[in-house]
């Protein structure tokens, strides 16, 4: 059977810096939508707008044909997913789950199974994008599982960002999501450095952007995240803490198969040292912390 607003129930665990701006879109464009978080008072806004509160993620399962989590870590993936009290023991059969955390390959590839035992539909579909494609409804979505499951989700994923790829089998989104992160984690260090440069050289740093984002050098980290960090606004987009989770499984992904990746090492212990230094819980563009002492 179709999926359609009529008998889609939406349930969205995780309503945290991006989880709460991608519950909205799905309730501003009609659908039944219950939440979850374990501090309720997120979800707020989203209640004064129409969403349902559910008590528990087994409250939710319960009640929603198409789940959908954002939550932080693989750990806590694991627990929403396989624990007594989550989404696959308590479920209902034929429904969607969609994990879009950023998560590990193997664990997409664990629920995948446990919830086809359970005659229901798997997709790891972590985004990229950060608070404002969150916000504006433009994440990029990387989507690993069954062709016929993502094609019937796929109206919804819609509602929350403009570039969605099925990239392949369950665990593949989280990959291509490793990809990405690879390529932020050296990025931001070259656009932490440039800035750096530029204030020691004597340069206007602002002017410098209107160059060199534009060039070669262009990337979305140096246009989005640079000017933050001209400012000094520390806000996390994306948390420092979240950047390092994410490295470690790049980096122990990337070392099961066998790949050097240098860069990615480099981030990881600067990352590290700048989370050491109190600043877990700032945006990533809290590395330029780094270079202006």
């Amino acid at each position: 059977m179709a999926l359609t607003k009529e008998n889609t129930v939406v349930g969205f665990i995780g309503l945290g810096v991006m989880g709460k701006s991608m519950a909205s879109h799905i309730l501003k464009a009609g659908y039944e939508v219950v939440v979850y978080n374990r501090t309720k008072a997120k979800a707020e806004d989203l209640l004064a707008s129409g969403a349902q509160w559910q008590d528990t993620v087994a409250g939710v399962a319960a009640r929603a044909n198409v789940v959908i989590t954002m939550v932080g870590y693989p750990q806590d993936v694991e627990e929403v997913y396989l624990g007594a009290g989550g989404i696959i023991p308590n479920g209902q059969a034929g429904s969607y789950l969609i994990d879009m955390t950023t998560s590990t390959p193997s664990l997409a590839e664990k629920i995948y199974a446990r919830a086809k035992e359970n005659g229901m539909h798997a997709l790891d579909a972590p985004v990229s994008g950060g608070d404002v494609g969150a916000r504006e409804a433009r994440l990029t979505i990387m989507v690993g599982g069954d062709e016929e499951d993502f094609e019937a989700v796929k109206p919804i994923l819609s509602l929350m960002g403009t570039n969605i790829v099925l990239q392949g089998k369950a665990g593949a989104g989280q990959h291509t999501k490793m990809c990405n992160q690879i390529t932020i984690a050296s990025n931001m260090i070259g656009v932490s450095e440039a800035i750096a440069y530029a204030k020691k050289a004597g340069l206007d740093p602002t002017r410098v952007l209107e160059s060199i984002g534009t060039g070669a050098a262009g990337s979305w980290s140096l246009n989005n995240l640079a000017p933050r960090m001209i400012a000094g606004n520390f806000d996390p987009g994306f948390y420092v803490k979240h950047i390092i989770k994410d490295i470690g499984i790049a980096f122990d992904s990337a070392k099961e198969m066998g790949l050097m990746t240098p860069g990615l090492e480099l981030a990881k212990s600067l990352y590290e040292e700048l989370a050491a230094q109190g600043e877990e819980n700032s945006g990533t563009q809290a590395l330029i912390k780094l270079y202006d002492k």
